[in-house]
C-alpha cells in the first residue's frame, strides 16, 4: 500500500491523542476516513459533522451492537474498508490486590474485545481489499507492568489475537500488525481507572517530554504502508522487550524500580511493607 489516498481508513478512540493524531494526518494524505469515540463534543471540535470524505460516530467500542454499526456505517457509506486502526483504550494504575474486578472488565472490554467486534465486522471487506487490520498495543503487551495487570492483559490479549488472525490471513494478501509506541503524550493517563473504577484525572509523568501524538501518528501510518509486522517505537521500549526475551529475573527487578519511583506509585504499599 504505497498511498491512502482515497483509502477507506476507520479509526477508533479518534476524540484525543493518538486516534485523532492519525484520522488528521490521514485526512492530510487523502485518506476517507470514519472515526468514532464515546465524547460526541470533542469527536464534532476535532473533525465536525460527517461529509462526502468522512464519518464521524459515538460508538463505545466496548459494546459490541455499537462496533457493528459503526463498521456497517463505513460499509455502507463507501462500499468498503481498507485499513482499521483498532486504537480505542484505557489504562489503570492500582495494585491488583486493591482493584476492583470491574475495572479489569472494563479494560478488556474496550482494549481487547473492541479490537476483537470492530475486527469481525470489517474482516470480510478488508480481506477483499487486501488491506490492513492494525492494533496499537504497548510495551504492556510484551512485559507485564506492576499496578497495570489488566492493562498488560488486554494488551497482551489483543497482540495474541491479532498473532493469530494475522497467520489465519497469511495468504489472502490482507495483512495484520501492531505497534507499540511506549510513552505517547496523549490523555490516557489523566483517565486511568484507579482501584475503584474512578478516573485519577493526573499523570505520574512529564507529559511535554514525551513523543507527540503528531510523531506517533506519523510512524503508525507509514508503518502501515508499509505493511511491517510489529513496530515499537521507542528506545526504552526496545531495550524492555530484548531484556524481558533475554534476562526476564533482570527485567522484572528493572521494571519493578521503575514504576516503583513514578510519582505516587501504588507499590510503595508493597514496599513499606517489606522494610
Amino acid at each position: 500500500m504505497d498511498t491512502l489516498k482515497d483509502k477507506v481508513v476507520v479509526i477508533t478512540g479518534a476524540s484525543s491523542g493518538i486516534g485523532k493524531a492519525l484520522a488528521l494526518a490521514a485526512v492530510g494524505q487523502g485518506a476517507k476516513i470514519a472515526v468514532c469515540g464515546r465524547n460526541a463534543e470533542k469527536l464534532a471540535e476535532a473533525f465536525g459533522q460527517t461529509s462526502n470524505s468522512r464519518l464521524v460516530m459515538v460508538a463505545d467500542v466496548g459494546k459490541e451492537a455499537d462496533c457493528k454499526a459503526f463498521i456497517e456505517a463505513a460499509l455502507t457509506k463507501w462500499g468498503r474498508v481498507d485499513v482499521l486502526i483498532n486504537n480505542a483504550g484505557i489504562t489503570m494504575r492500582a495494585l491488583f490486590e486493591d482493584a476492583d474486578l470491574s475495572v479489569i472488565r472494563e479494560l478488556m472490554d474496550i482494549n481487547f474485545w473492541g479490537t476483537v467486534y470492530c475486527t469481525k465486522y470489517a474482516l470480510s471487506s478488508i480481506r477483499s481489499n487486501k488491506g490492513v487490520i492494525l492494533g496499537v498495543s504497548s510495551i504492556a503487551g510484551f512485559r507485564g507492568l506492576p499496578a497495570r495487570t489488566g492493562y498488560s492483559a488486554s494488551k497482551f490479549a489483543m497482540q495474541g489475537f491479532l498473532e493469530a488472525l494475522r497467520t489465519e490471513l497469511l495468504k489472502t494478501g490482507a495483512h495484520v500488525m501492531w505497534v507499540s509506541p511506549g510513552f505517547t503524550a496523549s490523555n490516557i493517563r489523566n483517565v486511568a481507572r484507579s482501584a475503584n473504577g474512578v478516573e485519577q484525572g493526573e499523570t505520574p509523568l512529564d507529559e511535554g517530554k514525551l513523543m507527540s501524538a503528531e510523531e506517533c501518528a506519523t510512524k503508525i501510518l507509514d508503518a502501515v504502508k508499509k505493511r511491517k509486522r510489529t513496530v515499537v517505537m521507542t528506545t526504552q521500549g526496545k531495550l524492555t522487550v530484548w531484556l524481558n526475551k533475554l534476562f526476564a529475573g533482570i527485567a522484572d527487578k528493572l521494571v519493578y524500580k521503575h514504576f516503583l519511583n513514578e510519582p505516587n506509585s501504588p507499590l510503595k504499599k508493597y514496599s513499606q511493607e517489606g522494610t
